[in-house]
C-alpha cells in the first residue's frame, strides 16, 4: 500500500501592496497576542494597520523588499528586511522577520519567502543577512540553515513571552559578494 502525501499549494511571492496590510497584520497579531507554537510574545504598543501602511512606505523609499506569499489569491505570509544598524558603517547589513500564517506553517510558505527575501536584498547590494530566531523554534533553524545561514550566536533569555524567558539564535548569511570585495 503506498501512502501519498497531499500536494503543497502553489506559494507566490510578490512584492506587498497597501491591500495586503489587513492580512499581514492578522498574521502579526496571530503571532504577538496568541503565540504560534513555541513563537509570539507580547507587543506592549497597539500596531494596526496605518503602523504597518508606514512602515512599508519607509522600506520602501530605503529600497528593503517588503513581500508576501500568496496561495490562491491569499496572502498565507510576508517577510522583510531592515537596516541592522542605522550607522553608515553597518549599511550593507540587514536583517529579516517572517511571518507564516498558523494555517499554512508547513506547506512550504517560509520555504518559498526566505530564498526570495535573500535573493532580493543581494540584488540591491546588501551583504549580509542577520536572522533572529526564538531557540526553541526548530523549523525555522532547519530552514535558515537549508538556505545558507549559520548560527553566530546565541543570546539567554532575551524575550519575555507569556510568562517566561526565551533564547534567541542569532543567524546570518552573505549576499551578493559577501564580504569577499571592497565596497
Amino acid at each position: 500500500m503506498t501512502s501519498e502525501r497531499p500536494e503543497s499549494p502553489t506559494v507566490t511571492i510578490r512584492p506587498s501592496t497597501d491591500e495586503d496590510v489587513p492580512a499581514m497584520l492578522a498574521i502579526y497579531r496571530a503571532y504577538t497576542s496568541h503565540g504560534v507554537g513555541d513563537l509570539g510574545g507580547y507587543v506592549p504598543t497597539p500596531f494596526d494597520i496605518e503602523d504597518l501602511k508606514a512602515r512599508r512606505k519607509n522600506l520602501k523609499k530605503h529600497k528593503l523588499p517588503h513581500v508576501v506569499a500568496v496561495i490562491d489569491g491569499m496572502v498565507a505570509g510576508y517577510a522583510y528586511a531592515v537596516l541592522f544598524r542605522k550607522r553608515p558603517a553597518y549599511r550593507f547589513t540587514v536583517k529579516h522577520s517572517i511571518y507564516v500564517h498558523p494555517a499554512h506553517l508547513g506547506n512550504g510558505v517560509g520555504r518559498a519567502l526566505l530564498p526570495a527575501l535573500v535573493e532580493a536584498c543581494g540584488q540591491a547590494g546588501f551583504r549580509q543577512m542577520i536572522g533572529y530566531i526564538d531557540s526553541a523554534n526548530e523549523a525555522s533553524r532547519r530552514l535558515h540553515e537549508a538556505c545558507g545561514f549559520r548560527q553566530v550566536g546565541y543570546l539567554p533569555s532575551v524575550a519575555y513571552r507569556f510568562g517566561a524567558w526565551c533564547d534567541s539564535v542569532m543567524m546570518q548569511r552573505s549576499l551578493g559578494l559577501g564580504d569577499s570585495v571592497g565596497v
